[in-house]
Order: structure tokens, then sequence, then C-alpha cells
């Protein structure tokens, strides 16, 4: 679909959402990124992976990698409350290419891969550099992330603990990672922000999953315009 038409589609769409829905989307939009994602390597507990959609979600970032090469991720829709719907998931099992192809896919995009370990102490999450986009690659609970990701990692990420625990959970790892990064990154002159063709295609991404009957809407829009075109070209 080209550009002109997805605009129509957006201001056609638009007539069926309320004034306040469309502002709340227009603030969303204006504070989501994709300098920041989040990669999360065979986590395999539904809970605790969900709640990391949910914060994504929260702090604005728009993309997770879901990498699967040993376990196949489910939503906890009673953990996520329905943030995954507003995210972009790119998975990656066995038929993707899996953690590999994950990781050349985002260094092709411009990231820094940067593995949150508590092994490591190459750099605290308070000294972690925001002038270029991250992806920060969280693994399972119990071993954490592979040789594999640790070998990827451009660099290595500790959230500072001062207890007995050697870890924390991956939500709240997440959490705390995302709330720091997202701050200092729309503190910074970087430019964090979404394009506004990007910010077009949630737009129109996100009106469809609101609108009741979308579908069918757009079905007749197209089908009316598609009329309309041939009608002035036979008038000519």
């Amino acid at each position: 679909m080209d550009e002109p038409i997805k605009q129509e589609l957006v201001e056609c769409l638009a007539a069926f959402v309320s004034t306040h829905k469309k502002q709340r989307i227009e603030q969303v939009l204006e504070a989501r990124t994709r300098y920041l994602t989040v990669v999360l390597e065979d986590v395999f507990q539904p809970h605790n992976a969900s709640a990391v959609l949910r914060s994504c979600e929260c702090f604005g970032v728009q993309d997770v990698y879901v990498i699967e090469d040993r376990n196949a991720y489910t939503v906890n829709a009673d953990v996520d409350q329905g943030a995954s719907k507003w995210l972009d998931l790119a998975r990656y099992g066995a038929a993707q290419g899996g953690a590999p192809a994950c990781f050349a896919a985002l260094k092709d995009r411009g990231y820094r891969l940067v593995a949150a370990t508590p092994h490591r102490d190459e750099s605290r999450l308070d000294d972690l550099d925001v002038e270029e986009p991250l992806a920060i690659l969280l693994g399972t609970e119990e071993q954490g992330l592979s040789d594999h990701a640790l070998e990827a990692a451009d660099s290595y990420l500790r959230v500072p603990m001062y207890g007995f625990t050697e870890s924390f959970n991956i939500s709240v790892c997440a959490a705390l990672i995302l709330r720091e990064l997202t701050g200092r990154m729309r503190r910074a002159s970087v430019a964090w922000e979404l394009s506004e063709a990007e910010k077009r295609d949630l737009r129109l991404r996100w009106y469809r999953k609101i609108v009741r009957g979308s579908a069918l809407i757009e079905e007749r829009f197209l089908s009316a315009r598609n009329s309309a075109q041939g009608s002035a070209g036979k008038n000519r």
C-alpha cells in the first residue's frame, strides 16, 4: 500500500475513533521509540516474559525481539494486560535462523548489543552510554544468557545489587534498566523519536485494532476509492 493511500485510510478510520482516544494515541506516539529495544533469549516463564512486555510498552519501547531456540514464548494475558497488541514482536525460532539471525539483524540496523548479566563488571547501569541505539539482551532466570549471546554482545551491563541474592527477577531487571535508559535517552541529544512515516504506520495499525469492523470499513473504502479512480480515468 503506497503512502497516500495509507494516509487516506488513516483519515477514514479516524472518523470512527473518539477524540479522547485519538489524543491518547498521539501522546503515546510522541513518546514511542525504536532507539532502544529489548531481546528475550529463550525465556520460558510466561509470567515473567509477559511482565517484560508490559514494562516495554509502559516505557515506550516499540520493538521486542524474542529468540526461541530452546523455548517457545507464550504471552500470559493476565500479566500482559494487552500490552503486546501495541508492540512489534519479532520472533526468531529455528525457521527464522534463531539467535544468530536475530543478532545479525540487530547489528545491521545499527544497534549495539548489550548483554545484561551479573557476571561481568565492564559496565554498570549508571555508566552505560546512550549515544547510539541499544539492544538490551536478557536471558532465562536460572541460566541467564547463552554463551553465544555473550560472545555476540558488544558490551555488558550489570544492575547494581547490594544483597546476598545473585540477580534480580528478569521482569524486575528489565523494568530497572528501561526506567534508567529511557529517561536518560530522552534527556540526551539523540534522535530517539519515531519518524513521521513510522508514526503514521503505527497510527493506522492501532486504529485498525480499536475500530470495530475496521476490516470491512477498509474494504469499502478501497472499493469506493478504486471505483472513483476508474470513473475519473474514463472521463478523461
